[in-house]
């Protein structure tokens, strides 16, 4: 069974892709198989760090579906403005009915409300891509992009992940670079893998995004480790965090110092343990990627020691859509 090992954070800019893109090359160095996931396929930027630019492969991702009005059949009477709730119907200069395809959720209330049978179909459109490029490091990255204004990033995660999975073998370790926050991507890169590497920083707000990533992962029952990043700018929040992980039985797997150089390797579009080496985040971040190389080695039994003793299904806050007025 290949290792899954889910990079997370709960808040965006905390160095997820920076600690991502450290442990799959610390693991590929110690002659593991990797195969390096970005599952942030709104805002996908693990192939800048690693500096891909060119694309093996590309693969059309589709399955959802918008309206379209059939003019012949159309007769005007507006009942799909009326009732569509995404405000996605227009009217065009001649008198026509049409709908925008980046508006439209497919949720086929227009259809419904339609009083002419085959008036308005619903198509299967492309929303994205999977993508799939071999690293200089030696691993292959499974990148995705979803086009603009397309749902279903979560659906685009999950063909990710499965094909990750295709691609690996049994001792291989898929390594995924979650998006920012709690939402449908980073359920989907949590949901099935074995652990959670959660990366904050020490302010109120990267720890208290933390732990609602935390308690993510709970609900998956899977044991998370911590990486407390520019750890020295606040002493008092790291010590908070470093109070919760111990409370909780997480791991600290290290603290990273603030280093104006880690903006630099970005721009050169490479990985900083590998642009500026010497550099003390460097170092701190090598520390970080050799010790999830000596777990991964017993992952099993790390597994049991750290997961945690009791499911605590997560409850999300529902906001009804409402329809804005015009």
């Amino acid at each position: 069974m290949p290792l899954e090992i889910a990079v997370a954070s709960g808040k965006g800019g905390v160095g997820k892709s920076t600690v991502s893109s450290t442990i799959a090359i610390a693991l590929s160095r110690a002659g593991r198989d990797v195969i390096a996931v970005d599952a942030d396929a709104d805002a996908p930027n693990l192939h800048l760090v690693l500096g891909v630019d060119r694309w093996d492969r590309e693969i059309p991702h589709s399955g959802a579906r918008v309206a379209r009005v059939v003019d012949d059949l159309c007769t005007g009477c507006g009942a799909c403005a009326q009732v569509c709730p995404y405000d996605a119907v227009r009217v065009l200069g001649d008198g026509r009915y049409w709908i925008s395809p980046v508006l439209c959720e497919g949720c086929a209330t227009c259809g419904l409300a339609c009083p002419v049978k085959g008036a308005i179909v619903r198509e299967e459109v492309t929303e994205g891509r999977i993508r799939v490029a071999r690293t200089r490091y030696g691993f292959q990255l499974v990148s995705a992009a979803l086009d603009p204004g397309r749902p279903n990033t979560g659906k685009l995660v999950t063909e990710e992940k499965d094909l990750a999975r295709r691609m690996a073998g049994e001792d291989s370790v898929i390594v995924l670079d979650s998006a920012a926050g709690i939402g449908c991507q980073v359920v989907s890169s949590l949901a099935g893998s074995h652990i959670a590497v959660l990366v904050t920083e020490p302010t109120p707000a990267g720890f208290a995004n933390m732990r609602r990533a935390h308690t993510l992962t709970k609900h998956f029952m899977m044991p998370a480790a911590v990486v407390i990043n520019k750890f020295d700018l606040n002493p008092g929040v790291t010590s908070e965090i470093e109070s919760y992980a111990r409370e909780n039985g997480m791991e600290v797997l290290g603290r990273i110092p603030y280093d104006d150089s880690v903006p630099r390797s970005m721009v050169m579009m490479m990985p900083h343990i590998e642009a500026f080496p010497d550099s003390e985040a460097a170092k701190a971040l090598m520390g970080i990627g050799n010790r999830v190389v000596e777990i991964a080695r017993d992952w099993k039994g790390w597994w049991f020691e750290h997961r945690p003793r009791k499911i605590e299904p997560y409850k999300p806050v529902i906001i009804s859509p409402r329809r804005v007025k015009r």
